[in-house]
């Protein structure tokens, strides 16, 4: 498959790639710093620089021409406010779904956030975190153009993937390394019959293969 990357630089999005591409599959990351682009290298796909922020929809089809699936893994990121977690938590989540129908990729995975809600309250930064994306998964649940799927993990943690998870609609609160929200995130990529689903996912003692085959029903 092609597989195109929204957020290519994250931490997330970087195990990702590495997986992806080590299992044989096309990757294209966008990033916003042309000077990231050697680490998407590093990890085996192709950076493509373009601001989510002020890039129109066509700009954002044309990357997604010819892909197979498209992951929305992007995030403002710590150590920015309110209005850049609309911006991009929820706005640039909401092009880039756009972006996608237009460019006919049915296929659409959304690293999410477990808490998130449109309506959750509160003025904290978070708050406006949990809002954003919140909304942004409103959005892409409304569109049946796009066979998408919605990751929500619990905290993350640096600590080396066990492949051991709980993945259910609703799990409760709880950690999970970014290793295994990668490899969950493969998993759902190769499991269509996971669309229309909105999942959370923390550490567990379930193998991550067998958890997503549950999910969807095999």
């Amino acid at each position: 498959m092609r597989i195109v990357i929204a957020g290519g630089h994250g931490q997330i999005a970087l195990r990702l790639e590495r997986l992806l591409s080590a299992g044989g599959h096309e990757v294209a990351g966008i990033i916003r710093r042309p000077e990231h682009a050697d680490d998407l290298r590093h990890a085996g796909a192709e950076p493509v620089v373009l601001d989510l922020e002020t890039a129109s929809v066509e700009m954002v089809a044309a990357v997604l021409q010819g892909a197979d699936a498209a992951v929305f893994a992007a995030g403002a990121g710590p150590g920015s406010g309110a209005e850049r977690k609309d911006a991009v938590d929820r706005a640039a989540a909401v092009l880039f779904a756009d972006a996608a129908e237009r460019a006919r990729v049915r296929r659409y995975v959304v690293v999410s956030s477990m808490g998130a809600d449109a309506s959750h309250q509160g003025g904290d930064v978070f708050d406006a975190y949990l809002r954003a994306k919140g909304a942004a998964d409103d959005d892409v649940r409304s569109r049946t153009a796009l066979d998408w799927t919605i990751l929500r993990p619990g905290i993350l943690t640096d600590d080396a993937g066990k492949g051991l998870v709980r993945l259910e609609a609703h799990t409760g609160r709880g950690p999970i390394s970014r290793d295994d929200v990668a490899a969950t995130l493969v998993e759902l990529l190769d499991t269509p019959a996971t669309a229309g689903l909105t999942l959370e996912l923390i550490a567990g003692s379930t193998p991550l293969s067998v958890a997503v085959k549950d999910v969807a029903g095999n």
